[in-house]
């Protein structure tokens, strides 16, 4: 066998791959919902994927899951094709999905060795309970539980066969600060024990909290992925902010300190002072914007050649 081959996306090694994706397709009838997208995700990694709504994140979830077949392209979790829903694979991947079932009559701690009872090497239950915050609730009923505890449940669910994969499909939706904090524990104590997650939300400070590389995804393309800190739209690496007079003032640039060189010796050559300067990178919000904004609606808006307005 030849040498690992160096992944083209995330510079991934195929040994340390969890997820591989190259030129996935999707068509529903003359739609086209996926268009050649690829991407990979290592192994042990958070994987953030980002989009509005109809981007194809769904979509892309479910053909990795083995829900959904592709229209073309290649596809490969932990090292197989999901289409073929072996039963290898079933026991190595966990799922939350944005709504969850559990049988109400229950307690936590029997819910939990219920699942456990499916899988060939689960994890030990108590140990599950701790992990995901639920020891204090392990002997109330799964109907008496607030919905913080319950999306506890569902990663003690997919977490209890000691899964390699984890996917989170819009973890925290509807949650309030302090239960999307919890879950936020909860997702890093998975990485903590090496497991690989692919995670999709709305939520961009939890991107960026939580996701070690994140994809932003739109009408079937993926237009941007990296670190949610170095991810960068079309404009300039770093932001640099600053006060004259009163007066607030900013400039991009891919230099900032020839920038701060140039700014400083016109201001003091003027006498005047620099306040509330500050040099800082446009956020994972601000490049997701500016990827994600409607460029058929900035066109209607921009004036016609010749500077006539439309």
């Amino acid at each position: 066998m030849g040498p690992a081959k160096v992944a083209m996306i995330g510079g991934v090694t195929t040994a340390d791959c969890a997820i591989r994706v190259d030129g996935l397709r999707k068509s529903y009838g003359t739609h086209e919902a996926l268009r050649g997208i690829a991407f990979e995700v290592a192994r042990g990694e958070v994987f953030g994927l980002l989009g509005p709504n109809g981007a194809g994140k769904t979509t892309t979830v479910e053909i990795l899951e083995g829900y959904r077949d592709r229209s073309a392209g290649e596809v490969s979790v932990l090292g197989q094709d999901p289409a073929r829903r072996g039963s290898e694979l079933r026991a190595r991947v966990g799922i939350v999905l944005q709504s969850c079932g559990v049988y109400p009559h229950l307690t936590v701690r029997e819910a939990v060795a219920h699942w456990a009872s499916l899988y060939p090497r689960p994890r030990p239950v108590d140990e599950v309970l701790d992990v995901t915050g639920l020891q204090d609730a392990a002997d109330r009923r799964t109907r008496a539980l607030s919905g913080g505890q319950l999306r506890r449940l569902d990663f003690a669910l997919a977490l209890v066969g000691d899964p390699d994969l984890i996917f989170l499909d819009e973890p925290t939706t509807g949650f309030d600060p302090a239960a999307r904090r919890n879950a936020w524990d909860t997702v890093r104590s998975l990485r903590d024990l090496g497991k690989t997650v692919l995670l999709t939300t709305h939520y961009l400070d939890e991107a960026q909290a939580l996701a070690d590389r994140v994809a932003i995804i739109k009408d079937g393309t993926i237009l941007a992925e990296g670190p949610p800190g170095a991810l960068r739209g079309g404009g300039a690496p770093y932001r640099v902010r600053w006060r004259v007079n009163g007066s607030a003032q900013e400039r991009e640039t891919d230099d900032p300190t020839t920038l701060l060189h140039a700014l400083t010796a016109e201001v003091l050559a003027r006498g005047e002072r620099l306040e509330d300067l500050t040099v800082d990178r446009p956020s994972l919000e601000d490049v997701y914007l500016e990827l994600t904004t409607d460029e058929a609606a900035e066109a209607a808006l921009a004036p016609l050649p010749g500077g006539d307005p439309a």
